[in-house]
């Protein structure tokens, strides 16, 4: 997903939740803020580098393809971009080695999700938001797997974008280009993508690179053969899993916010979105690339308030000027992204794999260590 949905919506979705404006804006912020929160930007502020929520294509760049700089690869981007549905999957005949991949894919309403949810309970704003982020990259980025991975990740010359038409739906291939410099085309359906890398350990084969971006527009629907599934065809209806997405971050946000006694699967707030049901799907299905205007005028029209652009450095100033760090708006989102990473990794590595390494964190706590 971008920052349409991550800022705007999530603030649309958190107003609807029972939040108030400013506390709208902190959760909108956190939820896009873990899109830029790279280890280049905590060395600048001089925050710790564990607390990193992504890389920036230049880090992941000149990561070494060795069992560190995989395990840091897999820690970020599992534990928020694509948070893995099924730890202890199993198939039939399947090599350990590839268990350990296929088991990152992607999913919705799991365990894990749950977790996450309630990990952000009654930690402020920061970790809310936080938390929002990956729960609406579930729906985005299903079928991914948040570490390189040809066999799981790659896609191959049967990729179909279906078109609305007069009859219903028109399928056309889609052609990918390799350009980094070049703007998705979904008039002509032409999209940017990873180069294509034979090896396993390319960050080329990174989550849903090799799909582009489609994956994070909500007028997209595909559907294309992955390997992991026996190469039979999946079909992704965006505008379907996107509604879904903001429903259940309506409740996610009502438990965290203390009007649900508890997070559960599966579940979805779809009365508080009625009033503006039309307008959302109007929204979803829209043809663009970025939907960042239409989710704040809706923002500006549910609340009656105007939703300020996203400021990098908003919160930058607070937390360079701060003795107690911990208490900044910045030191609360770097502690809740430590104990997300640390949560996901613990259970990655209690499934048995050394993908996403070892969670220190957690392992103290067990043994009573301090946080």
């Amino acid at each position: 997903m971008q920052k349409d949905f991550h800022y705007y919506a999530t603030y649309c979705a958190a107003h609807l939740a029972g939040f108030t404006h400013e506390e709208c804006m902190e959760i909108c912020y956190s939820a896009q803020l873990v899109d830029l929160c790279s280890a280049t930007l905590l060395r600048k502020i001089k925050a710790p580098e564990e607390a990193a929520t992504t890389q920036l294509q230049l880090e992941l760049m000149d990561t070494k393809p060795d069992i560190a700089g995989l395990q840091n690869i897999t820690r970020i981007w599992a534990s928020f971009h694509f948070l893995p549905s099924d730890l202890y999957a199993s198939r039939n005949g399947a090599p350990k080695i590839y268990l350990d991949k296929y088991r990152l894919i992607c999913n919705t309403n799991s365990d894990l999700l749950v977790e996450t949810v309630k990990l952000a309970k009654d930690k402020g704003a920061p970790a809310v938001g936080l938390a929002m982020h990956v729960l609406a990259d579930t729906w985005a980025h299903r079928y991914f797997a948040g570490t390189p991975s040809l066999v799981i990740n790659n896609t191959d010359h049967y990729f179909y974008e279906l078109v609305p038409d007069a009859d219903g739906f028109s399928e056309r291939p889609v052609k990918f280009i390799h350009a980094p410099s070049a703007k998705d085309d979904p008039v002509n359906g032409i999209y940017v993508n990873t180069i294509r890398q034979n090896s396993e350990k390319s960050v080329m084969n990174l989550g849903h690179g090799r799909a582009g971006h489609l994956p994070d527009y909500s007028y997209a629907r595909y559907k294309y053969l992955p390997a992991w599934g026996d190469y039979e065809e999946i079909v992704k209806d965006n505008p379907s899993d996107y509604m879904n997405a903001f429903c259940q971050m309506i409740y996610a946000l009502r438990y965290l916010h203390g009007d649900e006694p508890s997070f559960e699967k599966n579940r979805y707030d779809t009365e508080a979105v009625l009033p503006w049901k039309d307008r959302i799907k109007e929204i979803l299905e829209k043809r663009q690339t970025d939907a960042c205007d239409d989710w704040k005028k809706l923002g500006k029209d549910i609340s009656g308030n105007d939703i300020e652009d996203f400021d990098i450095g908003k919160y930058q100033p607070e937390y360079l000027e701060a003795a107690d760090k911990d208490n900044t708006f910045l030191g609360r989102f770097t502690a809740a992204a430590v104990e997300q990473k640390s949560m996901v990794t613990y259970h990655i590595c209690k499934s048995g794999s050394k993908l996403a390494g070892v969670s220190v964190v957690k392992k103290s706590r067990e043994r009573g260590g301090k946080k």
